[in-house]
């Protein structure tokens, strides 16, 4: 049985806290706390993953209102037990340089590119989580095919159930105008398909 290094060791019977990752310098990159548990991401990135997380962060960018910001590999603190890390995030000024995360109530759009390694928590676990704390609007991207198309799935909060309500599917062109006026051709976020 493999012993595990000390600083992947709780520092309490329950758990991590929120506050617990900015301590945790030995963690990997994107490590993620959901329910106290840590999360890592240990297999490679997709050539697919990486590009349609930096192709819509910049159409994201490009069509942003001055009063809002894209960012992507930062954590969202939704409570004290729950720090995600969406693949991209759209959230309201201001945001100190030096800060580590994003409270809840500034995120406007949590985004997750959907991997084979987080397909459950990014369709279930995550969009369950920031449903409950609040975020109004979630897109899920999935690679349908093969990689032969890409689909953006968006949600909207129903603020009496505290769910997401699906809103559509677009493979080909997104139109919306929450959370800001959007419009993007879903095949250019990956234009090798």
């Amino acid at each position: 049985m493999t012993t595990l290094p000390d600083w992947m060791r709780p520092p309490r019977p329950e758990g991590w806290l929120a506050d617990d990752l900015d301590d945790l310098h030995e963690a990997p990159r994107h490590t993620e706390l959901i329910d106290g548990t840590l999360v890592f991401m240990m297999s490679p990135q997709r050539r697919w993953h990486s590009i349609v997380i930096f192709s819509l962060r910049r159409l994201l960018d490009e069509q942003a209102p001055e009063d809002l910001l894209v960012d992507s590999e930062m954590t969202v603190r939704l409570d004290d037990h729950n720090r995600p890390e969406p693949d991209v995030l759209v959230a309201t000024r201001p945001v100190a340089p030096d800060a580590t995360w994003y409270p809840v109530d500034s995120v406007v759009l949590a985004v997750e590119v959907v991997s084979p390694e987080s397909a459950h928590r990014d369709r279930t676990v995550k969009m369950h989580k920031y449903a409950e704390a609040g975020i109004r609007h979630f897109w899920r991207i999935e690679n349908e095919d093969g990689f032969a198309s890409t689909a953006v799935h968006v949600y909207e909060l129903d603020d009496a159930t505290r769910t997401y309500v699906p809103v559509t599917i677009a493979r080909s062109d997104l139109e919306l105008d929450r959370p800001f006026p959007i419009r993007i051709d879903v095949r250019a976020l990956y234009p090798e398909q």
